[in-house]
Formats: C-alpha cells, sequence, structure tokens
C-alpha cells in the first residue's frame, strides 16, 4: 500500500489553494516596498519627482494599468473556500505589510529631519508616506474583521501611523451595521460631492466611534477610562509612535507627521466615498433596514486594483459577508460595477461635476430611475427605502 507523501513547507503554502492569483498577491506589498525607495531613486537618477512615487503610482500607473489588463473575472469556489481561509500565505501578505510600513516611516522621519533636502522634496516624501498610511488603513481594514486576536492587535499597530484608531470601532461596529442608511456617515450621499461628504464622515466617525465604544464599557460596567478600552487603546499606540519618533529625530518632524496622517485619512474616507455613493438598502415590512445585500455597495473588479487592494474593490461581497477573508471574496452581477477602478475613482470623485457625470445615472439605472429608492440629501426627496414603512 503506497503511503501518502507528507506535503512539503512550500505546498502547504503555495500549491493547495485553487487560486490563479495566488502569487500575485505579494505585490500587494508594492505600496509599503515604493515607499522605501524614494531616497535611493533619487540618488540614482537625480529625479526629484521619485519623492512623489507613491501618489503617481497609485493615481496614474495603476489606473493605467487597470485600463491594459482589465478586470479580474475569477471567484473562488465554495469548495475551495475553506482550504483558501486557512491557508495562511494569504494572512502573511498582510502581516508584512506592518513592518515595511513602519521602516518606511522611520526612514522618511530621518530624512525630514535633515537639512539635506528641499522643502518641496519633503512635502513629495510627507505627500508618499501619507498614501502608505491610507492603504496601510486598508490591510487594519482587513486585519481588524478578523476574531484573532493577533490580528486584531496588529489592525491597530497599522493604524497609529495615521492617528485613525477609532475607525477600528466605528468601521466594525457602525458602518457595517448602517451601511447603506442615512443614518451611517460613511455613506456618501446622491448629490453629495467629496468636499461636503469628507467632513461629515470624519466627524460622524469619530462620534460614532466614541459613542459605541462608550456604551460597550457600560454593557460590561467598566470606566471609559478602561485599560480595555479600545479606542484609547489605538490613540495611545500614535502617542507612543509619535512621541518615539519625535525624541528620537526632533521636533521638526512633525508638520510631515501631520501632512502624512492627513493625507492617509483623506484617502480612507475618499475610497468610503466611492463605495456607496448614492446606494440605499430595502425598508423591511416593520420599518428596519433589510440585511445588507451585494446590491447595496459599488463594485470594481480590475485585476491591477484588486491585487493592490487586497480585493477591497470586492466590496459588495465584504459587506454582505464580513467574515470572509480577502482572497475568498467573490464579484457577484447582484453587484453594481464602477466604470473603473478605486484608483481612477478618486481622480474622478476629486472633481465633483465629473463624479456626478459619471456616477448620477449609474445610480439612478441600479434603482431603475425612482429617486425615492435613493439615499438622498436631507434637503432632497424622501428617503422611503424599497419597501413600506
Amino acid at each position: 500500500m503506497r503511503v501518502p507523501r507528507p506535503r512539503h513547507l512550500l505546498e502547504r503554502y503555495f500549491v493547495p489553494a485553487a487560486d490563479p492569483k495566488r502569487l500575485l498577491w505579494v505585490f500587494g506589498l508594492v505600496a509599503p516596498v515604493c515607499a522605501l525607495l524614494p531616497s535611493q531613486l533619487v540618488m540614482r537618477t537625480g529625479l526629484t519627482v521619485f519623492w512623489w512615487i507613491e501618489p503617481i503610482i497609485v493615481l496614474f500607473v495603476i489606473p493605467v494599468l487597470d485600463r491594459l489588463i482589465g478586470d479580474d473575472g475569477h471567484n473562488p469556489s465554495d469548495a475551495d473556500y475553506e482550504e483558501l481561509s486557512a491557508n495562511r500565505f494569504y494572512r502573511w501578505c498582510t502581516y508584512l505589510f506592518l513592518p515595511v510600513q513602519v521602516a518606511a516611516l522611520v526612514i522618511a522621519c530621518y530624512l525630514w529631519a535633515g537639512s539635506q533636502l528641499r522643502f518641496v522634496d519633503k512635502l513629495g516624501l510627507a505627500v508618499t508616506v501619507g498614501f502608505l498610511a491610507g492603504i496601510g488603513i486598508n490591510a487594519a481594514h482587513e486585519l481588524g474583521h478578523r476574531v484573532e486576536r493577533l490580528e486584531r492587535w496588529l489592525a491597530k499597530v497599522a493604524l497609529a501611523q495615521s492617528g485613525y484608531g477609532h475607525f477600528y470601532v466605528e468601521h466594525n461596529r457602525g458602518h457595517h451595521a448602517r451601511v447603506a442608511t442615512p443614518q451611517d456617515p460613511a455613506s456618501a450621499r446622491f448629490g453629495e460631492s467629496l468636499w461636503k461628504f469628507l467632513p461629515r464622515s470624519v466627524i460622524g466617525g469619530f462620534r460614532s466611534a466614541l459613542e459605541l465604544e462608550r456604551e460597550r464599557l457600560l454593557r460590561q460596567q467598566r470606566s471609559w477610562w478602561s485599560p480595555c478600552n479600545n479606542v484609547l487603546q489605538s490613540w495611545a499606540m500614535t502617542v507612543v509612535l509619535f512621541g518615539g519618533l519625535v525624541a528620537t529625530f526632533g521636533p521638526e518632524i512633525l508638520p510631515y507627521l501631520a501632512v502624512q496622517a492627513v493625507i492617509g485619512i483623506w484617502l480612507l474616507e475618499t475610497v468610503n466615498y466611492v463605495e456607496h455613493y448614492g446606494l440605499l438598502r430595502c425598508r423591511l415590512p416593520n420599518g428596519r433596514w433589510a440585511r445588507c445585500s451585494p446590491a447595496d455597495s459599488w463594485n470594481s473588479d480590475r485585476l491591477v486594483t484588486n491585487i493592490f487592494l487586497f480585493h477591497l474593490q470586492r466590496h459588495s461581497d465584504h459587506h454582505a459577508n464580513p467574515g470572509r477573508r480577502y482572497q475568498t471574496l467573490r464579484t457577484t452581477s447582484e453587484a453594481p460595477q464602477l466604470p473603473a477602478g478605486y484608483a481612477t475613482m478618486i481622480l474622478v470623485a476629486s472633481v465633483p461635476m465629473l463624479w456626478r457625470r459619471t456616477m448620477d445615472p449609474r445610480v439612478l439605472a441600479h434603482y431603475d430611475g425612482d429617486l425615492t429608492r435613493v439615499n438622498t440629501m436631507p434637503d432632497g426627496v424622501r428617503r422611503a427605502g424599497r419597501g413600506p414603512k
């Protein structure tokens, strides 16, 4: 009788999952790695444009590659779901993001503290690191949904660079409960520009996180100042990180730390704007909102951005099944589709007239032209949902 050969370590991590994109997920680390390179690229080429390498890649290179390479189109099968979920190769792709992200920030602080660079070059480096912080929030988003204690702590670590630690609470317990309803600050309303949405989402998300965590602690009969407070834990990580960097490199790095944090928050909230613009969940006969379905988030199945953002673009399946790991997310015909990848749509969203010309007809087409089924501005038409009150 032939005894089955024990599987080699490489086979355990790379072979068994039925995923043709398996080895491509390593390219999800392009963002943090590129943030390590500006000084070397400038030194070797003399081109100071490389201080701005991250926004160049995100806003120009990736949209072009999305256009050239096209759609993804591959969905994991139900039979492979358990195997894909258990394969730790995919987890390490997100774990490795964090040390590279921290290393890039430390290198940037060293350069900000020095006198070799012009102000415009330091600003470019701050924007580059800020884009990294925003993409790092996406890694935190993936880790924060997991039940494993380690991954939840790593999510808070990834959020420390942007000082947006309360996102851990608001996203998981606020946004996912209220998504695609007028009560969700992170769901953009029909006719609302990005620039009106940003302060509403930032302030609303902050207030929501404080209230949600206060209620949780009260249920557990704990004080707001309890060590178990997730918001304070996350903010403490930012204080320790920024305090350590300032103590090491000096207070002159503070303006650049602030710039990169603001850029990271802007990038996250702009993606929020794109993901749910104008979409509204159904009303049930009892007046409550229906369970979130794939029809309540915008999708884009462009292959390059799928890899770059760990399937964030398959956002409909993520909201319908938030427990799914990124490698198992699917695209479905029920999900409304954006005309381009998220990287392209960030540019479109920055120009309100272009955004409305592009997206308003798609929102209305999704609801068969019925404006009462759309998540509108408060002074707009009645938000009655799709069923009786």
